[in-house]
């Protein structure tokens, strides 16, 4: 949290006292105390009075649709570990958003977003692009305000900033046209603190409650979720599991990585499944949950969660997932605050030995007239990856193999949308590489999954994100053919195999090269990722693959 001696309350003060001030020079000094200088957006008629004439320290970046740049502002959050800002369109703008707005809010990434709206003086007569914006992106976000008076609006951002940090989420602001121009208030009173200190720390109660359930236990696991990805919960769960000496499982559909997959007490992903779940949690009679809810489920079966006997503990500093959790305790805390006092506190145990988690072999290069799988490229991608690379996934049906061949080696390592819907994994990756550029950052995303946002890759290209997005083009939803085929029957949805992916980027101006071979795959990676950390412009590689028949949730 950042504390300064200025409040964005007091510089709006000072923006509004100048002669002639208005409602947007009072809220353009609260986007630069907060931090909220980049503003994504694919702006409306209802936010010229807003963005024309923008100021040379804001910078404005253009995505060609919406769902592109809450997308891209959702990777910057977090990269950045901050609030990011999006600026969106009236009624079409918010609505196209709200998925990707639904994505921001599970992966709980900080953003204010400004919603425009029509001209306050005459809405009562619902013109042309009046907006009925209330409750239009449902309970998604964590904040939604209108203010009352124009010169409402920057206190309105100011607290939506603390909105998005204590929520980690969208807050959401809506503001008529016409506030903008009105003259700012002479006097203005604080709307939001300056700063809010936010302690982490467990009380030593807490750590003893848990270490007594461990102490009690036989055999106790560790399942790991996304609100551990940060150095110091990885630190103190990696002290946590060699104490314990237990397996270690990464909660199921994880958006992030709570724990170092490389580590010979990662166990794997967890099931989704309730059997197979109660399979490989059998044996263990505490299971401690850090960082997740326990236990995130897709398709529905009979059956409890866990064996009869089977204890459960959750560690969360997220209150939804505390309350939703079918647990015997709950410890509402950052997880770093809590693993490394808890391991310390628990006395050392020797494990029973887990069997060494080797990837499988890479596939063997196709045989002429043999066409290319995605194992090919997800094996040569394994080899070459830097430890510190960030991997974005969006590719359903190949996803266990991802997981199985490329592990999460740093924190921040894997990102995919936690939300399940696609269209994230485009404008994510592109957000979160402009936010880091001292990361390598490589997507992989589906084709089918890459149409929802190939848009975005003009502002790839635009603005000089330096991204690898490879595509695994199977000309079709091969996760939806799988799962029809379980159920015995064929989708009435047909392929897309002409697509020319690669052809669309080039017209956005975005490098792009189709691979169909294995020798120009091993070339093209052999030749690009070495050198991704100082990539200067995104580049689609095109890989066409054959469906892989097998699928595991």
């Amino acid at each position: 949290m950042r504390v300064t001696g200025e409040s964005a309350s007091a510089a709006a003060g000072q923006a509004s006292r100048r002669e002639g001030a208005t409602v947007r020079d009072a809220a353009f000094a609260v986007l630069r105390e907060r931090g909220l200088t980049t503003l994504f957006s694919n702006p409306g008629s209802t936010e010229i009075p807003l963005l024309a004439g923008l100021p040379d320290d804001l910078r404005f970046v253009l995505a060609l649709h919406e769902g592109s740049a809450v997308g891209m502002a959702t990777g910057w959050a977090i990269g950045t570990g901050a609030p990011a800002l999006a600026v969106l369109h009236t009624t079409a703008g918010l609505g196209n958003a709200v998925g990707a707005l639904a994505t921001a809010r599970e992966n709980r990434a900080p953003l204010v977003v400004l919603v425009g709206q029509q001209d306050r003086r005459h809405l009562v007569r619902t013109p042309f692009l009046a907006g009925r914006l209330a409750g239009l992106a449902g309970d998604y976000p964590v904040s939604a305000e209108q203010p009352v008076r124009a010169q409402d609006a920057p206190g309105a951002l100011d607290r939506a900033w603390h909105e998005a940090v204590a929520g980690r989420g969208p807050a959401l602001v809506v503001v008529p046209m016409d506030d903008w121009l009105a003259p700012a208030d002479d006097r203005p009173e604080r709307a939001a603190p300056a700063a809010v200190l936010r302690t982490p720390a467990a009380g030593a109660s807490d750590v003893a409650a848990l270490a007594g359930l461990i102490a009690e236990a036989r055999s106790p696991a560790l399942v790991v979720g996304a609100g551990a990805d940060d150095p110091a919960a990885w630190k103190g769960l990696v002290a946590l599991a060699e104490r314990l000496g237990c397996p270690v499982w990464q909660e199921a559909f994880g958006a992030r990585a709570g724990f170092p997959q490389d580590h010979p007490q990662f166990a794997g992903h967890l099931p989704a499944a309730r059997r197979r779940l109660r399979a490989a949690l059998g044996g263990h009679d505490l299971v401690l949950v850090v960082g997740a809810a326990a236990f995130r489920q897709y398709t529905y079966e009979e059956g409890p969660l866990v064996e009869p006997g089977t204890r459960v503990a959750v560690v969360t500093d997220d209150p939804a997932e505390a309350h939703r959790s079918a647990a015997d305790l709950v410890v509402l805390a950052a997880p770093a605050a809590v693993c490394a006092p808890l391991a310390a506190a628990v006395p050392a145990r020797e494990g029973a030995a887990l069997p060494p988690r080797v990837p499988p072999a890479p596939p063997d290069p196709p045989r002429e007239g043999e066409p290319l799988r995605a194992g090919h490229l997800l094996a040569a991608l394994a080899e070459r990856l830097s430890e510190d690379a960030v991997l974005v996934e969006e590719a359903p049906s190949n996803r266990p193999e991802l997981h199985a061949r490329i592990p999460a080696r740093r924190p921040m390592g894997f990102l995919s949308a936690a939300m399940g819907g696609l269209g994230f994994a485009v404008p994510g990756a592109i957000g979160l590489r402009m936010a880091r550029p001292d990361r390598p950052v490589v997507a992989v995303v589906g084709d089918g999954a890459s149409l929802y946002a190939v848009q975005a890759l003009w502002s790839a290209a635009h603005y000089g994100a330096g991204v690898l997005l490879v595509v695994l083009a199977n000309g079709g939803y091969a996760v939806m053919d799988r799962l029809a085929e379980r159920e015995g029957a064929t989708g009435p949805w047909p392929g897309f195999a002409g697509i020319d992916i690669a052809g669309m980027a080039r017209a956005q101006g975005c490098p792009a090269r189709r691979v169909e071979r294995h020798d120009d795959l091993v070339a093209v990676l052999d030749d690009v990722v070495p050198r991704l950390r100082d990539r200067t412009e995104p580049l689609v590689l095109e890989v066409a693959v054959a469906p892989d028949p097998d699928f595991h949730t």
